[in-house]
């Protein structure tokens, strides 16, 4: 019941949501995780990872699996992927365990109205904030990339 009123929130907040621009200030909102854990974006996040694709978290998580488990949190960094578009008995069934299985909080988009983050098909969308604001929005390709975006 928790669970179904947090995505109802969830929802009519992203309902009126537009792709995030430059120089566009984060209102704080929350996701859940893999764990059914739910996380508030605030001011804090500097860094955002965004996958809307199986290869590009694959790509994520090959880079991430060989980091301390407190990587993201040390660079002030969150990892969310979009899997809205996968049938909800293969998320139940094959993706959401797969993803208990990583080391690090994936925050998960269940609503396929959820337009605030940009997709290039193939690539990892990144954000850079200072203070809730949008600095720099790039598209990334492989893993080294993204090791070369965060370091």
């Amino acid at each position: 019941m928790i669970k179904q009123l947090i995505l109802s929130i969830i929802f009519v907040n992203s309902l009126f949501a537009v792709n995030l621009k430059i120089e566009d200030k984060i209102s704080n909102f929350s996701l859940i995780d893999q764990f059914d854990k739910i996380h508030t974006i605030t001011n804090d996040i500097k860094i955002i990872i965004v996958t809307f694709e199986k290869d590009t978290l694959s790509m994520v998580n090959n880079f991430l699996s060989s980091k301390s488990p407190l990587f993201l949190e040390n660079h002030q960094a969150i990892v969310i992927n979009n899997i809205s578009s996968t049938p909800s008995i293969i998320t139940k069934m094959f993706t959401l365990p797969k993803l208990r299985d990583y080391k690090y909080s994936i925050l998960l988009i269940y609503d396929e109205n959820n337009t605030k983050f940009t997709k290039q098909t193939g690539k990892i969308t990144t954000y850079s904030l200072e203070n809730g604001v949008i600095k720099d929005i790039r598209f990334l390709s492989s893993t080294y990339e993204l090791e070369e975006f965060l370091k």
